[in-house]
Order: structure tokens, then sequence, then C-alpha cells
């Protein structure tokens, strides 16, 4: 009779909270809902994955995982706000340098 080995896997969460913890705004039970429902049969979800141990670097043994189910959303600019946007911040570099200029300026006929 052969045996048939379970594969041992990593269970992950990631908690996504629409708000900032703090203080007065702790975590609470509802945030925690979803968790608590997955973890009891380790269930995946989007917020729910399991990786198999054979795929974890057996030298680091690093768990920091990125989620496989969330698609990252990248709002990309139109070349010319990007333009825009350098030259604005050109110009304001620009005036600060004349600033600076003048203090130094000033300091020089002061001393």
């Amino acid at each position: 009779m052969k045996k048939v080995l379970q594969q041992k896997k990593v269970w992950f969460y990631q908690l996504n909270l629409d708000r900032n913890l703090g203080k007065t705004n702790a975590l609470n039970e509802k945030d925690l809902a979803e968790f608590v429902e997955l973890q009891k049969t380790f269930a995946e979800s989007e917020n729910a994955w399991s990786i198999n141990i054979k795929d974890i670097d057996q030298s680091t043994f690093d768990l920091s995982a990125k989620n496989p189910n969330k698609k990252e959303e990248v709002a990309l600019r139109q070349p010319q706000e990007i333009l825009e946007e350098m030259k604005a911040l050109d110009e304001e570099s620009s005036l600060i340098m004349d600033n600076l200029q003048l203090i130094i300026d000033n300091e020089r006929k002061h001393h």
C-alpha cells in the first residue's frame, strides 16, 4: 500500500481595511470576520491564498508574500501630463535656486 503524503502549505491572509487604524480607530471583530471564517478551513479567497512549502526559499524561509489574487492597478499618466509636471517642477526648482542665490549674495554684502 502506498502512502500518499499530504502537501504541506502555508496559508496567508491579507487584511484589507478601507481605513487607517489607530487608538481611536482600532481593529474590531467586524474587520476580522472574513479571516475568522476562512481560517477554519484555510479556504482561499481574494484575500487568502496558500503556497506550497517546497516553493519557499529554503535558505531564507522568507514568508513575505504577494497576494496572487490581487491585480495591481497602475494608473498610467499621459506623456503630456508627465512633461507638464516636469516643467512645473523645473520652474519651481529654478525659483528656489534663484532665492538661494539672493540669500547668498545678501550674506556676502553684509560680511
